[in-house]
């Protein structure tokens, strides 16, 4: 299979640089896969499509602020910093620009606004992809000094400042460790949680902290050559008893965002078809043809072209009608990507 079948045309302007005026006034594409129906709706109006006994999954994770700018010790020059992964209390794995210069020993300096060094990390290590694993020296507590100097690390399709930082954040985010947004969520206000939960929907969480990986293109033409990023997850025994007990019941687990889907499928890949409580990391890779055993219907964003995120979205519905789809919502003028609207596969 090839990279080249999940290509499509894409206008610039159809990417959104700014949220949604309201999180659930985004626009909402509705796909029945027994009927292939395309229903183009307003996100708020989710409620129609959800049923008692359905079970909404949402990923809990938090975005850091962890894009932070400073300076090498010896030189003063200037540096740029993405946290993605961390390794312990004081070692993290992240991406330096410019990169030429950040040789293991350097020693990088991040100031206050009043000019004061709050933060200053050794350069250990290069390690796969041209990364660095960076050991951090400061007082206090690692993420208040990450509140006062670091911004949030919005996609690089995304130009424009991001004017309120909660708006990339769900109103559900609990546990501090992603480098990006699990976009699918940032759709839903706590009226809206409160009114499907009325209905007799429930819901649960799981925690994947997404990483960079998530906007690493696929660069070989074979997609099975492609190498997946690792994340790290965990599911609670409340979340795998309420998917049993759903299941069982004859109602659907409705996954929201792609990285929900990639923690519970990996999670079952392991365990027989079943979830369970566990901690782990998972480099899941799920493109057309993968054996599904969790997910009955998928809420997600429109996602890039080429991209695994399409892959996985195609592999839960059909290639050709995935893309069909897309067409129809460039012709609509959907917006696209993380401040984008999003679809609800059922």
């Amino acid at each position: 299979m090839k990279k080249s079948d999940f290509y499509y045309d894409l206008p610039e302007a159809l990417i959104a640089q700014t949220p949604a005026e309201k999180r659930d006034m985004s626009r909402l594409m509705v796909i029945n896969r027994k009927t292939d129906q395309i229903e183009d709706r307003h996100f708020h109006d989710i409620v129609a499509y959800l049923k008692p006994g359905d079970l909404l999954v949402m990923n809990d994770t938090k975005v850091m602020p962890v894009r932070i700018y400073g300076h090498k010790k010896e030189t003063g020059g200037k540096v740029e910093l993405l946290l993605l992964k961390r390794l312990d209390d004081n070692r993290w794995e992240t991406m330096v620009k410019p990169g030429r210069k950040a040789k293991p020993g350097a020693i990088l300096e991040f100031t206050d606004q009043d000019g004061s060094v709050v933060l200053e990390g050794t350069i250990e290590k290069t390690i796969d992809n041209g990364l660095r694993v960076i050991a951090f020296q400061y007082d206090g507590v690692f993420e208040e000094i990450l509140n006062q100097i670091g911004t949030m690390p919005l996609p690089p399709y995304i130009h424009e400042k991001l004017s309120d930082p909660s708006r990339y954040q769900t109103v559900y985010a609990k546990y501090n460790g992603s480098a990006a947004a699990p976009t699918a969520g940032l759709h839903f206000t706590e009226a809206l949680l409160d009114q499907i939960r009325a209905m007799g929907v429930k819901t649960a969480a799981v925690t994947l902290h997404v990483g960079l990986g998530t906007f690493r293109p696929v660069k070989e033409d074979n997609i099975l050559d492609h190498q997946m990023h690792s994340e790290q997850y965990s599911v609670s025994q409340e979340t795998a008893d309420l998917i049993e007990a759903t299941k069982v019941n004859g109602g659907r687990v409705i996954a929201v965002g792609t990285t929900t889907v990639r923690t519970l499928e990996s999670v079952a890949a392991r365990h027989d078809g079943k979830v369970v409580a566990e901690h782990g990391a998972t480099s899941i890779f799920i493109y057309p043809g993968f054996h599904w055993n969790v997910i009955d219907g998928l809420i997600t964003n429109f996602h890039l072209p080429e991209s695994t995120l399409l892959m996985l979205v195609a592999s839960f519905y059909d290639r050709e009608k995935i893309l069909a789809a897309y067409r129809h919502a460039v012709k609509e003028k959907y917006r696209f990507f993380s401040f984008g609207d999003a679809m609800f596969i059922q």
